[in-house]
């Protein structure tokens, strides 16, 4: 009898466990590959992740571009679907340049809650729901001035040394730079020296010793002439030992045209630039053309776009520059990326550049050592470069991907 009474409780006890009515979730798709999402994970409630958009109720789609202040500025398109589809939504918010991590996905929590607020209220959580708002006092509006007037400066040093018993390396880098971007103008200025040196060892020989340093300074300034057209001028100067430049100067005006408003840059971009510089070079050793120092002009035309949409990103450039006096002195420039979502669970990446390179003139006379050659001392003619990369992504199994476990991460 005691052991039937024991079973009736359990039995009853069970029953009651799920006949308790659940409260619903939203599935949510996160494309967001700069986002903490274990965070977002383990701190928004009444939502279900699963790893694959087309099981989602919203999907988050997110973008981002850096701001004038050296923080950044974000975009999340909230999309419904299944019975939410006639919701879509977009929320913009930033961050500074000092935001620490955790600050920057808490703002990034506290928008992606304020987002889904109607798509939780369809769903009957309405009453899950609590919204805070600030009564605003009731005095006068002061605007804060900014007392750096959109200036934001940088200071930056950094070394790295390692070695065994045979070989040691150094690097030392310093930076300094300023910046200034509004609607209407982009300024940048940035001065850099990199400092390199190693060191092999070998029984009963000399140390080889390899020595590479450059330091340069870019300055440009750009002008917003409409919603499609910029221009602006760019200037170099600087040295460096693995390009045989013992001083190079570049002055380099610009236009620009893209082909979407300015404002949609975040989703979709398509530009094309034009430049023409006037260089002069004074060259540490004598050239293959006999030349120890030159003034040159050259010019270049481009064509760069960018998309990112929910089924993936693309992006590539082409670019076409020569020297002015003998045109057969050029350089063809092929870049692209891609990332998309093929079907269900598979995406596909592939990424890749090639360089057509009939411009070195600033190569040494002279044979390269074999010791110049293999410690990238000197920079050795090559007709081409390129790089490829191909990849793909496949996951299946289940579709939720809500838990969190960061034991031994």
């Amino acid at each position: 009898m005691k052991r039937f009474t024991i079973f009736v409780v359990l039995v009853l006890t069970t029953s009651s466990l799920f006949s308790q009515e659940k409260d619903p979730k939203l599935n949510i798709f996160l494309n967001c590959n700069f986002c903490d999402t274990s965070y977002i994970k383990q701190n928004l409630g009444y939502a279900e992740f699963v790893r694959d958009q087309n099981y989602a109720d919203v999907y988050l789609f997110f973008t981002s571009q850096r701001s004038g202040s050296g923080g950044r500025v974000y975009e999340i398109d909230f999309v419904g679907q299944n019975m939410y589809k006639e919701f879509k939504d977009k929320i913009t918010f930033s961050t500074t340049s000092d935001s620490t991590s955790d600050e920057v996905r808490f703002i990034m929590l506290k928008n992606i809650k304020i987002g889904l607020i109607r798509y939780w209220v369809k769903a009957g959580l309405k009453d899950k729901i609590s919204i805070t708002i600030e009564k605003t006092k009731e005095t006068e509006v002061v605007t804060e001035k900014d007392p750096w007037n959109n200036w934001v400066f940088n200071l930056g040093a950094r070394g790295s040394f390692n070695g065994q018993e045979t070989t040691s390396r150094r690097n030392l880098n310093f930076n300094v730079s300023a910046r200034r971007i509004t609607e209407a103008n982009k300024f940048y200025f940035r001065a850099r020296f990199d400092d390199n040196k190693s060191v092999f060892k070998f029984d009963d020989q000399e140390d080889i010793i390899s020595k590479n340093n450059s330091k340069n300074i870019t300055l440009y300034n750009v002008f917003s002439i409409n919603n499609h057209w910029s221009a602006g001028f760019f200037s170099y100067a600087g040295s460096t030992d693995y390009n045989n430049k013992d001083l190079y100067l570049t002055f380099a005006p610009a236009i620009e045209y893209n082909f979407f408003d300015y404002k949609e840059s975040f989703k979709k971009q398509v530009t094309l630039a034009y430049r023409l510089g006037v260089n002069y070079t004074n060259y540490t050793e004598i050239t293959v053309f006999g030349k120890n120092d030159e003034y040159l002009m050259n010019h270049s035309l481009s064509l760069n776009g960018s998309i990112r949409q929910i089924w993936g990103n693309i992006n590539g450039s082409i670019r076409y520059e020569s020297f002015l006096h003998d045109t057969a002195l050029n350089q063809f420039s092929f870049n692209f990326g891609t990332r998309i979502r093929v079907f269900k669970g598979f995406s596909l990446n592939i990424g890749g550049r090639y360089n057509i390179t009939n411009n070195q003139i600033n190569l040494p006379a002279g044979n390269l050592t074999v010791q110049e050659i293999l410690l990238r001392q000197r920079q050795i003619k090559s007709g081409y470069n390129y790089s490829f990369n191909i990849g793909f992504n496949y996951t299946f199994g289940s579709m939720f991907n809500t838990v969190v476990n960061p034991r031994f991460d």
